[in-house]
């Protein structure tokens, strides 16, 4: 069940109900900077695609919105819902979570170090270690353990980027304590939320200062758009950097695409329930399979982080990954023969997925030759146990 999120203060923006901090994930997600359109009347909001906006005659724009880049109706509605949905006082949305990836990290300047972890989506070890380039520092480090995090701390450390559950081992790591250390470092913690999704983990809660995430995944949740975003847990400097860089850069969602992620967010908490417990059946299964090596899947009771789980999460997610025994061979086999799920690469959609990571990701992975990782969509757990048994068969 969602507990009851604080709504965040962002005057001219949420309307009166949004000032009720008893409202939950469910409530908000419908209702967050949204209302029916003042001139038509329309419940679901227009789709605004103009690139300019009229000024008035004493030179101001009374609607709030003077060109595309810095904002749209669409986009500032969207914005409004992300911080609402993870407790933060604002949102940024860009147009790829690597975009949302790429401006967190650029905020930071020349000669400052940032801890990563180990393992990662590859895309953000990619984003970070092209920012070594322009000056920036970097240790990837083993997060679950806290003295390797202490130990690589330096004087000019001013991030921690803390992915929990990983891509693609879904290792999880304990944010409340990570904050804490780069807090007192006086270093920031972002917290990619992805996979869990602000349903099933609220890092600003934790401690953390930003929460990135690929709206492509489970945020719009139907496979047909691609976006990212950052809320931040307080509207300070280096997030008045972020915003500037926003426009400046443009990496920003079209108002097409803020539509169809604002569709998608509406049904969220109860998509991602359903990934859940969809996911827990499909891993449930898989954990007693003869021809499974292991599985990966933090609503297993045998996931060695258990303990941080159950005071970090408040559902385990809809991505599992699978070492299937007989080495990749085997296990690009077993994709080939699978008739419900499709080999795709991305998650968070209402089909379920499956691909071989290592061949994706190439000579730089951390995935074992024999792992699949597995996003569970929300066909009948009974037909996906169903289709992996014939496969494995």
């Amino acid at each position: 069940m969602t507990r009851p999120v604080a709504a965040p203060t962002r005057p001219g923006v949420l309307f009166s109900l949004m000032a009720d901090s008893s409202l939950h994930l469910e409530t908000l997600a419908i209702h967050a900077g949204h209302r029916p359109d003042p001139i038509t009347g329309a419940v679901t909001t227009p789709i605004v695609l103009s690139s300019t906006f009229e000024r008035a005659p004493d030179l101001s724009y009374p609607a709030g919105h003077n060109y595309a880049r810095s904002g749209n109706p669409n986009r500032a509605e969207l914005e409004t819902v992300l911080a609402a949905l993870e407790g933060g006082a604002e949102a940024a949305a860009y147009a790829s979570g690597s975009a949302a990836t790429y401006a967190a990290i650029a905020a930071l300047a020349p000669g400052e170090h940032v801890i990563a972890p180990l393992d990662a989506y590859y895309g953000t070890r990619q984003v970070i270690a092209e920012k070594e380039r322009w000056g920036l520092t970097v240790s990837f480090v083993d997060q679950t353990n806290l003295a390797a995090v202490r130990a690589a701390i330096r004087p000019t450390t001013r991030m921690i980027w803390i992915e929990t559950p990983s891509n693609p081992l879904l290792t999880v790591t304990d944010i409340a304590a990570l904050a804490e250390i780069a807090h007192a470092a006086g270093a920031i913690a972002v917290v990619d939320n992805t996979w869990p999704s602000p349903v099933g983990q609220r890092p600003l809660s934790l401690g953390a200062d930003l929460v990135m995430h690929s709206t492509t995944k489970y945020l719009g949740g139907h496979s047909d758009l691609t976006g990212g975003a950052l809320v931040t847990r307080t509207a300070d400097e280096r997030w008045a950097r972020i915003r500037s860089s926003q426009k400046e850069v443009g990496a920003i969602p079209s108002a097409f695409d803020c539509w169809l992620l604002l569709r998608g967010i509406r049904t969220l908490p109860w998509r991602v329930r359903a990934h859940s417990a969809n996911a827990l059946a499909v891993a449930e299964y898989l954990a007693t399979h003869p021809k499974i090596e292991a599985v990966h899947y933090p609503g297993l009771t045998s996931h060695p982080a258990r303990a941080i789980i159950e005071k970090q999460m408040l559902l385990p997610g809809g991505m599992l990954s699978i070492q299937v025994k007989g080495g990749m061979e085997a296990a690009v086999a077993m994709t080939n023969r699978l008739k419900i799920f499709t080999r795709a690469t991305s998650l968070g959609g209402v089909e379920s997925l499956i691909e071989h990571r290592q061949s994706i990701e190439g000579p730089t992975t951390r995935a074992p030759a024999n792992l699949l990782r597995v996003s569970v969509g929300l066909e009948h757990p009974h037909d996906l146990k169903g289709d992996l048994e014939q496969a494995l068969a």
